[in-house]
């Protein structure tokens, strides 16, 4: 399964956290995220994790482009809904993308969690059978 990964810069420590946490299930799946929260949960849990370019740069759009063409299965999209910056990207269109294309997303640590542990124990296998996978 093809996870996307993407962090307000407020919330990039949070990310490296959970994927530290959660490197066994995680290191079992690939891995692709916004340019410098790769490049942190790469560093953090020697994870190998496809880098795109930066949030700010294009990243999102890569990884919404990406939703759209069913190259993506679940995103973990930690948001800073108060203070994050312009140049961060919007959960707008990410979201509206990830409910047109049945794509489990998490905008936070507790729905993350709820997520990482119905992947590990085969609650999302159904992904697999929607994009015609074994």
């Amino acid at each position: 399964m093809r996870i996307a990964l993407i962090a307000h810069d407020t919330r990039k420590e949070l990310m490296i956290q959970f994927c530290t946490a959660y490197v066994r299930i995680l290191s079992q799946h690939e891995l692709v995220a916004t340019g410098t929260t790769g490049k942190v949960v790469h560093a953090a849990t020697g994870l190998p994790v496809r880098c795109l370019y930066p949030g700010a740069r294009g990243g999102s759009e890569q990884v919404s482009s990406m939703i759209a063409c069913g190259e993506v299965d679940m995103l973990l999209f930690f948001r800073d809904p108060v203070g994050a910056r312009p140049t961060e990207p919007s959960a707008v269109t990410l979201l509206r993308l990830c409910d047109m294309h049945t794509i489990p997303v998490a905008t936070n640590i507790a729905t993350a969690e709820v997520l990482i542990h119905g992947l590990e124990r085969g609650d999302l296998a159904w992904i697999d059978l929607q994009r015609g996978r074994k």
